[in-house]
């Protein structure tokens, strides 16, 4: 479920990323702004700049929709997008037909991004007869999304309304308990930053809580639009976020500064400076948060409980301000002439500025934390590149891949506004101290297939970098060594631990000596155990990678990520098949996690033309082990635990 809901936190991140432009156009062509020129062409100007905001606030739910469709899919392709864009169009219209009250508002985007983003992994490679094959691969999936989303979409004209009175009545909670409630937001806005939950509750509270109507009788969901369309009630949920922003975290840059080794100040200085700035302008504090997010948790609580008061005194103070994009120098400029109350924000600012310096600079000397220049002197100095600045990234890209285990590990590149979120067959081999030598600001390990890697706000230009090089297989950089160039080493890793082995498809399990075949019976094949099936589908009882597809598809060759072989032979005596009743789902060399399917199998017609249907699963590079059954009888494909790899 947590792995479910950073995938949603990530794809958020497209429609989220188009607020600042549309918060731009809106603010600068509003009446108190440019659009109050006498001047006719400035005016027309002004009128151009607004329609075109509001033409992007106003239409949230497909652009959210279209967004989390691409982040969802696994190769953010277009046709996930038009898939999103139907579902949402699917969905608007069977609510519109039953009950014209009904608005989902973001959430309806939200549920038709992630309907489509998940029906195009889906079925994005599906294949059908030939006079059908038109309508097969990525053709397919608007046709099932709109299909599946007319059903979903009968479903919710019945049932949002109670689940909208929820959201409205945790709103109104939040509300009615005056600062309180703000200040619960912003300490869990904090709190879930480090998982990457908080654009989940974001979204909830900043495009869906509240309702305005405006001059022109449209009705507008939401703290940020409600805010940018002029709503007085607006604007509480945001305006405590700049004195934490702008002045907080940059005051606790300075006091790590002054807690770092005075030899080493003048080397953590820039970045400090930096990081800093990048705050105050922007409102983009991720690089600040992940300094010491790691090394302190009490630290980081401090720094959640503070943002929840600041919320709370903004609030107590009625001091309502907005952003378009965070709360940095930029969105409070941008937004005085709308906000009340906003110099309110520099002197609580201050105040928190100072409180910040002061908490930070004790608490980082009282405990010896390894803030930045505080480091060890074994400790590894960050490396310093020189070239061009193509260059420097192509080099930064490199050791980063190399870092993280090699390309050979990295099964998936994505990225958010400052992290790498990557995919890895196995994230004990991120080499953390080499990751932050060339320039990460600290690694987050969410699973043991799942990392975050803190780069900053150049971390798309990274990521693409890596995306090109690990195509070309990741080779050395010009004047760049590596060393498995210097060092080949041949070891095979056969540790397998009974968590990290599931059932392939559900079945009986039985011990490999009940097959009736004497060849895989004997254990001359090498150790496993039988599966007598009762599903159609052979799915990755590991992660790893397709190591061999037999041309007659009746029998899959894997590897796993750390070196054990395994072959699933479905059925017995199914080579004379040539083929029929199996559909191969994957390719050779492909990268695979536990659960991906594999084959479809046709029972009814190999049950016809096989003698058995029994399916031997053999460790095949593991003739020096045994295999002890945890678990017999009936199990569920996906069922973790079943057998254990014994010496």
């Amino acid at each position: 479920m947590l792995g479910f809901l950073q995938k949603i936190g990530k794809s958020l991140m497209f429609p989220i990323a188009t607020m600042p432009a549309a918060a731009l156009l809106v603010r600068l062509g509003s009446p108190d702004m440019i659009g109050s020129s006498h001047v006719k062409f400035i005016q027309i100007v002004a009128k151009v700049m607004e329609a075109s905001g509001n033409a992007i606030i106003g239409n949230l739910p497909i652009i959210f929709a279209i967004g989390i469709a691409m982040g969802f899919a696994f190769d953010n392709n277009g046709g996930a997008a038009l898939a999103g864009a139907i579902a949402y169009l699917v969905l608007s219209g069977v609510l519109e037909k039953i009950d014209k009250d009904l608005n989902m508002g973001v959430f309806g985007g939200l549920v038709s991004g992630i309907v489509a983003g998940l029906l195009y992994n889906k079925f994005y490679n599906v294949k059908f007869p030939e006079w059908l094959s038109f309508f097969g691969g990525k053709r397919f999936v608007p046709i099932i999304t709109s299909i599946t989303m007319a059903i979903i979409a009968a479903l919710l004209a019945y049932i949002w309304g109670p689940i909208q009175g929820v959201i409205d009545s945790t709103g109104n909670w939040i509300i009615g308990a005056g600062a309180i409630g703000y200040g619960v937001y912003g300490f869990l806005n904090r709190l879930l930053l480090p998982i990457g939950l908080h654009h989940v509750i974001n979204t909830i509270v900043w495009f869906d809580f509240g309702k305005f109507t405006d001059a022109a009788g449209k009705v507008v969901k939401g703290d940020i639009p409600r805010f940018l369309a002029g709503d007085p009630a607006a604007g509480l949920f945001q305006a405590g976020f700049f004195p934490i922003m702008m002045f907080g975290l940059p005051a606790a840059c300075l006091a790590m500064y002054f807690a770092a080794k005075k030899e080493k100040r003048a080397i953590v200085g820039g970045m400090f400076l930096s990081i800093a700035l990048t705050a105050f302008v922007t409102g983009v504090t991720e690089p600040i948060e992940f300094t010491f997010m790691f090394l302190s948790p009490v630290l980081y609580a401090v720094h959640a409980v503070l943002t929840g008061i600041s919320l709370m005194i903004a609030a107590a103070l009625n001091i309502h301000d907005g952003f378009g994009f965070s709360a940095g120098l930029i969105d409070y400029l941008l937004n005085l002439g709308i906000a009340q109350k906003p110099f309110l924000l520099i002197p609580l600012g201050l105040a928190f500025g100072a409180i910040y310096f002061v908490i930070f600079y004790f608490l980082i000397t009282k405990f010896n934390l390894k803030t930045p220049g505080r480091e060890d002197d074994d400790d590894e100095e960050t490396e310093t590149m020189q070239g061009t600045e193509d260059e420097v990234l192509d080099a930064k890209a490199y050791h980063t891949i190399e870092a993280l285990g090699g390309k050979e590990n990295i099964v998936q590149v994505d990225h958010c506004t400052t992290r790498l979120r990557l995919t890895v067959k196995d994230a004990g081999l991120a080499n953390e101290k080499e990751l932050k030598k060339y320039g990460a600001r600290g690694v987050m390990r969410i699973s043991k297939t799942n990392l975050q890697v803190i780069i900053g706000t150049s971390v798309e230009f990274l990521a693409d970098a890596m995306k090109k090089r690990i195509v070309k297989g990741n080779p050395a950089p010009k004047n760049v060594v590596s060393e498995a160039a210097l060092e080949e080493t041949d070891v095979t890793h056969t540790n397998l631990l009974p968590e990290d082995f599931v059932m392939p498809v559900t079945g009986d399990v039985i011990p490999l000596s009940e097959v009736p075949d004497q060849a895989f019976a004997s254990g001359m094949m090498g150790p496993g155990f039988g599966i007598l099936p009762k599903d159609g589908v052979i799915q990755s009882p590991v992660d790893g990678k397709v190591m061999m597809i037999f041309p007659t598809k009746h029998a899959i060759g894997l590897v796993t990520d750390t070196g054990i072989e395994i072959l699933i032979h479905i059925g017995l005596d199914t080579v004379k098949l040539n083929g029929k009743g199996f559909e191969v789902l994957v390719k050779q060399d492909q990268l695979i996690q536990r659960g991906d399917d594999l084959i479809k199998v046709d029972w009814a017609y190999v049950k016809e033309n096989a003698p058995s249907i029994a399916t031997p699963v053999i460790f095949t590079n593991s003739q020096d082990k045994s295999v002890k059954l945890e678990k017999t009888g009936y199990q569920r494909n996906g069922t973790s635990n079943i057998i254990r790899l014994e010496e």
